[in-house]
Parts: structure tokens; C-alpha cells; sequence
């Protein structure tokens, strides 16, 4: 089935000049009034009808804005954990626009979405001014509120993860030099002004929950200094409700443990763990009969999931979120409506078919209300954007410092390792200094 905006077959491109569509309004007033009774649903579309013939937009209501994020994550077709979508935390943040108390906010929202001290994840969104036709908005270049930085060394190598190693070197043209020694170093905020200047601003250490990585049997694990970040906080994607878009409205679950085990921490092009892994565990790697990858993958996400355990820090395992999304489906059936999902994203990247979503079909379609990441964000997320001006000036570069106080952790181990031959030769420097001792 080709359905527009759904998987690879593209869906009408954004016109941030267009006006909100009247049908798509209604559309979803219609929708919040079958669902959520309140009050006349016809008098309230014939008022934003006449809303948008004068200003090309409309004002949602609280309870509008609440309902249309919240169906919007029922909407989002690549979200496996959709059962939870009514318990959705919406922060109403529509008159926040000046870039100093965006950042606040955005800070406020992770110490509200991963309180550590309760041993709490929930979900959040914080949604920011709505789009005006014609007019720039406040927009953050951060794909997610917490990544970490890729530093490229002198050798070519990278210190961190490699998918942000543009992105870290646009933003040291900004000023920012971080901790080129740390693998693990958290990237600022981006935030572009209307008007196109840009700031800087770190995240507070105590925004910032971060997970230490071992594993109950292997106790070398610990050794190696890994860690990861426990509140995964969506940053560039457009919220659109009932034709009016906000740009900026961060959002979170918490994570499924392989995304982190089996994508973040094991892809090639990211910390490329699993030959590392694989070495200090005295696997076999010169054939890959020997299913070395399968077997160090295991224990890495067995690691992930028990640190997180361990840590207080919510986190789902692919079995049994599968069987979590089934009944999702099922609840969602008996309500009368079809849940939209693709494939390639619900079924797990690890033991795929072990698991309950695996043997089934899904129904594809682009439903709206939803969220969408459009072109510029995403080029945005990955290489930010340059301050360098035809005239080779950096005007609109400056920089807030939050202080991180704690030190960069090590990631070299107690004891030496002695790694197989067939481990490949380039990697990032960190990781292949470890290999290396």
C-alpha cells in the first residue's frame, strides 16, 4: 500500500507561508468533540472558521492543545509504546518565545520528565508558540535535549559518537569546546531567535540523568566506563493539531532498552561496541559463524537493562513492549479505530522473531493529528548551520554556560585486553585506545 506521508513515499511538503487549512480544523474539532464532549462543537468550528478567514490561523484552547498532543502519540505510527498515550504530561508553553526562557523551560521540562530522586520517568511534552504563517519562530537545532558530542581528534579518529561530529564542530564555531577527552560529553542547546541570531546553553548537571553501565555476571563491564542518558527527549519534530503547527514541542517517553543495546551503543556508525564487547568476553570473531555479534549483542543489552534496573530509571525490554502494543491494538480496536504502524520501526532490531510484532500486518496510513520531522530539522539535528558569513565574521555567536561540575569519567579499562585480529581497524579513538591496551 503507497499512502503519502507514510514510510518512503513523500507526504505534501510544509509551506510555512500556507494558511491553516479550514477542513483540517474542522476535521479535528470534530474529532475532539466525538471523543471529548464539551459544549457545542458546531459553534466552535464556526468561530474558528471565521478565525482563520481573518488571521490565517486560529487559537487552540487548553483542552484542545492537551487532547490533539495526546492523539498525536496515538497517531505516531514508529512509537511502540503507544499504550501510554493518555497519560501524557502536557506543557502549555505557547507564550514562551525568548530564547533564555525557552532554554529554562526546556531544562525544566527533563527535570520534570526524569525526576531522580523519586526513581521516576513519565511522559512529557512542552509545546512552544505556534507557527504564524509567514513569520520565523524560535526553533532548537537539537535533535533530542540530551546527545552526546562526536569530538574528531587530530588523527581523524572520534572521542564520542560519531553521528554528531558535524554537529559538535558547528557548534565549536559558536565557542563551545566541551571535553574533547570525554566520550560521553553533553552537546548545549542549540537556539535559533526569530531573527536569526543563535545561542549556547549547557545543561545542568542535575538536568541530566545519566545511567552507568555494568552487568550482573561480567564485572569488567563496569571497567569500561560507559554510561548512558535515562530520559530519550525528542526535540525537532513539528507538532501538527488540526492544521496549526508548533515547531518546537520536545517530547519523551523513556526508552526501550535496544535502542540504546542495540542501536546507540552497538551501531558501526555509532559507539561500535559489540567488537570491544566481543574481545573481552574471548569470542571467536574471525568467522562470523561463530555469531559473535549475537552474543556479545545479548549481553550488552542485558547490561543496558539491568544498569537502568539497578539505577531506578524506567526502561522497557522488547518482549515485553511487543505484547504491550498488541493490547494497545486490541484496546484501540474495541474503540473503533485503526492503529496506524510501520513495521520496519515496531518490530525490534534485536530477536525480532521472538517477538509478537513480528507476525503480523499493520495498517499504514498518515493520520493526523501527529508529528513530523521535516527536511530542514533534520539537517539541522545533524550538521546545525555554520556562523560563518560571506565576509568571515561570526555575528550572531555567544555562548551560556551552565556548569557541569563532575569529572569526565574513564572509559580506559583496570586491565589490559588483548583484542582479536580481525577487529577492525578504525573506530573511534577511545574506543580504539581500549582495544589497543
Amino acid at each position: 500500500m503507497s499512502v503519502p506521508g507514510y514510510r518512503d513515499t513523500p507526504g505534501p511538503e510544509w509551506d510555512s507561508h500556507t494558511p491553516v487549512d479550514p477542513a483540517e480544523a474542522e476535521e479535528f474539532l470534530a474529532l475532539f468533540h466525538h471523543e471529548q464532549p464539551a459544549g457545542d462543537g458546531r459553534e466552535r468550528i464556526a468561530r474558528v472558521r471565521a478565525e482563520i478567514a481573518e488571521t490565517g490561523t486560529y487559537v487552540q484552547t487548553y483542552d484542545e492543545l492537551v487532547f490533539g498532543a495526546r492523539v498525536a502519540w496515538r497517531n505516531a505510527s514508529r512509537c511502540i509504546g503507544r499504550l501510554y498515550w493518555r497519560s501524557l504530561v502536557v506543557r502549555d508553553l505557547r507564550k514562551v518565545t525568548e530564547p533564555g526562557e525557552v532554554a529554562e523551560e526546556l531544562v525544566r521540562h527533563l527535570r520534570t520528565a526524569g525526576q531522580r530522586e523519586r526513581r521516576v520517568i513519565r511522559p512529557v511534552i512542552s509545546i512552544f508558540a505556534p507557527h504564524t504563517p509567514g513569520r520565523p519562530a524560535t526553533r532548537l537545532w537539537n535533535d533530542q535535549l540530551v546527545r552526546y558530542a562526536g569530538h574528531r581528534a587530530a588523527d581523524g579518529t572520534v572521542v564520542g559518537d560519531p553521528q554528531y561530529v558535524q554537529f559538535t564542530e558547528t557548534l565549536q564555531q559558536y565557542g563551545w569546546s566541551g571535553k574533547p577527552d570525554n566520550p560521553f560529553d553533553v552537546l548545549p542547546l542549540a537556539i535559533e531567535a526569530p531573527g536569526g541570531s543563535v545561542t549556547l546553553h549547557e545543561l545542568p548537571e542535575d538536568a541530566v540523568w545519566e545511567v552507568p553501565i555494568e552487568h550482573p555476571q561480567l564485572r569488567w563491564f563496569a571497567e569500561l566506563g560507559l554510561r548512558w542518558h535515562a530520559v530519550p527527549a525528542i526535540s525537532n519534530m513539528r507538532l501538527s493539531i488540526g492544521g496549526v503547527d508548533y515547531p518546537l514541542a520536545p517530547f519523551n517517553g523513556w526508552y526501550l532498552g535496544t535502542e540504546i543495546g542495540a542501536r546507540n551503543l552497538a551501531d558501526p556508525g555509532r559507539y561500535n561496541l559489540l567488537p570491544l564487547v566481543a574481545a573481552r568476553m574471548g569470542l571467536d570473531t574471525s568467522t562470523e559463524r561463530s555469531l559473535w555479534k549475537d552474543r556479545a549483542l545479548v549481553e550488552l543489552n542485558h547490561a543496558v537493562l539491568h544498569s537502568f534496573d539497578r539505577a531506578g530509571a524506567r526502561i522497557s525490554d522488547h518482549h515485553t513492549e511487543s505484547e504491550r502494543f498488541l493490547a494497545h491494538i486490541a484496546g484501540e480496536e474495541r474503540s473503533g479505530r485503526r492503529v496506524p504502524a510501520d513495521w520496519s520501526w515496531i518490530v525490534p532490531p534485536m530477536s525480532p522473531a521472538t517477538t509478537g510484532v513480528f507476525h503480523r500486518y499493520y495498517h499504514e496510513a498518515d493520520q493526523r493529528p501527529g508529528f513530523y520531522l521535516d527536511p530542514d530539522a533534520r539537517e539541522l539535528g545533524r550538521r546545525g548551520r555554520s556562523p560563518i558569513t560571506p565576509a568571515g565574521r561570526c555575528p550572531v555567536a555567544h555562548a551560556v554556560p551552565r556548569p557541569r561540575p563532575a569529572p569526565a569519567p574513564t572509559v580506559r579499562p583496570a586491565t589490559p585486553i588483548a583484542p582479536p585480529a580481525q577487529v577492525p581497524a578504525q573506530r573511534p579513538g577511545w574506543l580504539g585506545r581500549l582495544l589497543r591496551r
